[in-house]
Parts: structure tokens; sequence; C-alpha cells
């Protein structure tokens, strides 16, 4: 019997060898025969296959934008790392350089009109983090955080003004008082959660404004706040010529209130913060009290924001009502959404943002740009909190995980390069699975 091999074509008809035939006639066997070209019986082509790369160059193409994407990859972790060093190095040195920035300054960066302004920025953005301690990583909503505020401010005012001490035996005495009293509240306003717990410390704050307006023992200065005695600080905190001496203890507020929270968070409490936010009842159930942490929490924001409180009033010169208002702790809870609750550094880019656009805001309210426009227009622009409350509904709506969100919603830096090799070269084979004849 013969055992030549076989070939069938497309029409079903059975075909021999044929032995005097020419060798590029001549048919391999295993191999079908169609209008000239072969094809191999082991893979059938389907339109949505993709052609692996043929030849050295496809590989070595591969290679190479493998090895960029790693090497970007390893940069873009290492500017990750050292990014907050980087910042503050940039801040600390804001003071020895005159550069000009025309639209978002006046004056150049040294200037002690633009000094004070970012001092500023920077002190509501540590109050900011503060509250997100609270808001961000523990899950408390609160709207009495700044009576803590409040209470750091004040106490220094009140304390500069009625004794003998220094400045910085006030400014501890102050936070010190501060602190005991957010423990205090905290213990009693942590026996509710959720919406009784906001009602709560919003109840206390009101206690709180009402009791600096009302100048009680003529302590407060009433609605006129009370102003700060040049003459009781030190020389290097007194003029214009010292508001690079402010500018440094902003930025060391800032820093101090960073390195606090990120401790936090890296230590075995912050695991446990996150925890009692995500859900309470599985903390309580591995025997810890998510009531202490809640506390522990409360507390360690209110004397930071007590700090905050000693810094800004040494920045404008007094204290006012304002810093009791509930409309700050609501700014506050803007600055962290804004940014990004509970993310590393979101709150502190929120709280600056904000308190430069409010005080940028400000200032183009009444200028006589604005008021030339036909009322329908300057009416609502020269009120920055209309302005403010519509960058924030865009900033929500567009960016919901805010500013810190912007990385994560753009990608890493690696991932701006193609994930194909050019030319149209893939790895792999897509758009269907690859069928196979019975030889």
């Amino acid at each position: 019997m013969s055992t030549e091999p076989v070939a069938r074509d497309l029409t079903g008809t059975t075909e021999r060898p044929n032995p005097a035939a020419s060798p590029s006639a001549s048919v391999q066997p295993g191999v079908i025969e169609h209008s000239g070209a072969t094809v191999q019986p082991s893979v059938v082509e389907h339109p949505g296959a993709t052609e692996r790369p043929s030849g050295p160059a496809g590989g070595g193409r591969t290679r190479i934008w493998s090895t960029v994407r790693r090497f970007l990859s390893r940069i873009w972790s290492t500017v990750r790392r050292f990014l907050p060093v980087g910042v503050l190095v940039l801040l600390a040195a804001v003071p020895y350089t005159n550069l000009r920035i025309p639209v978002l300054f006046d004056r150049p960066l040294n200037a002690p009109g633009t000094l004070h302004l970012i001092a500023i920025c920077l002190v509501f953005g540590g109050l900011a983090l503060s509250y997100d301690l609270m808001f961000g990583r523990t899950g408390m909503l609160s709207f009495g955080h700044a009576l803590y505020f409040a209470a750091g401010g004040y106490g220094t005012a009140i304390l500069l003004a009625q004794t003998s001490w220094p400045l910085w035996t006030v400014a501890l005495v102050a936070v010190v008082g501060a602190t005991v009293l957010a423990a205090l509240l905290g213990s009693v306003a942590l026996r509710t959660k959720g919406i009784a717990f906001a009602m709560v410390t919003l109840a206390f704050a009101q206690i709180g404004a009402i009791a600096a307006s009302r100048n009680p023992g003529r302590l407060t200065g009433g609605e006129e706040g009370l102003s700060l005695d040049g003459r009781r600080l030190p020389e290097a905190l007194v003029g214009v010529v010292n508001t690079v001496n402010l500018y440094w203890l902003a930025l060391a507020f800032v820093a101090l209130v960073a390195f606090v929270v990120h401790r936090i968070d890296d230590a075995p409490a912050g695991r446990v913060l996150a925890a009692v936010r995500d859900d309470d009842r599985r903390v309580d159930v591995l025997g810890l009290s998510p009531y202490r942490y809640r506390l522990l929490a409360f507390v360690i924001a209110g004397a930071l924001a007590s700090i905050g409180g000693v810094v800004y009033v040494l920045l404008i010169g007094g204290a006012n009502p304002g810093l009791t208002s509930s409309d700050l702790t609501l700014s506050l809870l803007v600055m962290v959404v804004l940014g990004g609750p509970g993310t590393r550094w979101g709150p502190v880019a929120g709280g600056v943002v904000f308190a430069y656009l409010d005080h940028r805001l400000t200032a183009v309210g009444t200028s006589e740009a604005v008021e030339r426009l036909p009322s329908v227009l300057s009416g609502p622009l020269s009120e920055p909190l209309f302005i403010l409350g519509t960058v924030f509904i865009l900033a929500v709506y567009f960016f919901p995980g805010g500013l810190a969100g912007l990385a994560h919603r753009l990608g890493p830096l690696q991932r701006l390069l193609p994930s194909r090799v050019p030319g149209g070269v893939s790895g792999g084979t897509s758009g269907g699975a690859s069928g196979r004849m019975p030889s």
C-alpha cells in the first residue's frame, strides 16, 4: 500500500503528488493549497487577530520601550518620595529671591506683602490638614474645629494683655488650655455619632462665638476684637521689615502639622483610625475602643488648630470674632474636599488654594474693572464667596478626588508612553482564539 501523503484542495478533490513535476510546483506534506498561496494548517487567520513581531526588530523595539517605561517609573517613584522635601526647600528659599509672578502676585516673592499672603495661606493649609485628621482620616464631621483655632488665638491675645509673661510662655499656656478644652468637649461630643456629633460640635462653637462677641469681663474686645500690643512682642516679630520672620513661623507650623499627621498615619494608631472610619464595629470586635481613638484624633486635631491660632494672631496682629464663626469651619471643610480628604498632601493644597483665592478674589471684586461691568455681572463678581462656590462646584464635579486625585486621574508618568510598540506590533494576539484544522 502506498504511504505517500495526500493533499486536499478546498474543492474536496484528492490529488497525489507527481514525482515528475518541477520542485517549485511540488506540494509539501500537510500543506493546503489555494490560489498559489500556502497556509499552514495549524493556524487559521481571523480578522481580529494581531500579528506577532516578525524578526528581531519587533522584539528589540519592545525591549527598548519596556526599558524606558521602567526607567521613568523609577524616576516618578523617586520624585514622589522627595517631592515634599523639595517643596519645603523651595518655600524656604522664597525670602531670598526677588522673582516676579505677575499673574499670581503683584510684587516680588520676597516683598513683605507677598510673604505675608503666602504665610496666611500656609497657616490655613496646616489648619486644613489638622481638620482632615478628624474628617478624612477618622470619619468625624465636626462643625466646631474653629473653636480651638480661636482658643489659641484669643488665649494668646488675652494673656499678653493681662499678664507680663513672655510670648513663648503665653503661647504654650494658650495651646495647653485649648488642648484641655478639646479633651473636655470631645469627651462629651463623642458620645454621639454622625449628624448628632456634628450638631453638638456646632453648638459648642456657637457658644464660643457668642462669648467672644459679648466681651465678658472686657477680655475679648467684643465685635471689634482684641489687638496685640507690639511692646509685648519680641522685636523680631514686629514691623514690616520682620515679616520674613512671621513667614518662617508659618512655614514651621505647616511642617509641624504635616509631621505629626503623617507620623500618625504611619503608626499603628493611624491604621486603627482608618478602620474606625470604615467600620467601627469591627474595631470593637477586635477588642479596641473606637471611642478612645476618636478622642485621641479629636484632641490632637484641636491642639494643632490652637497652634495655628497662635501663629495667625501674630500674623494679623490680633484676634477677632471671625475666628470663632462656624463659617470658618465650613471653609475648612471646603478646603479639605477641594484638596482631597484623607490624602497625604491634598488638604494642605486645598487650604493654600482656598486662602489664596479668597484673598485675591476680594481684591478683584473691589477693583474698578469689575465696577465698570453691568450690574448683572458686577454683582456676583464682587462677592468672593460666589466665585469660590462656583469654583468648588466645578472642582467637585470634574475632579471628585480633589487636587490630590489629579495624579490618579491623569495616570502616573509612565502611562504617558504608549503601551504598544510603534508600528502596530504587539506582543500577543487579540480578537479571538486561533482555530486549528485536523491534519
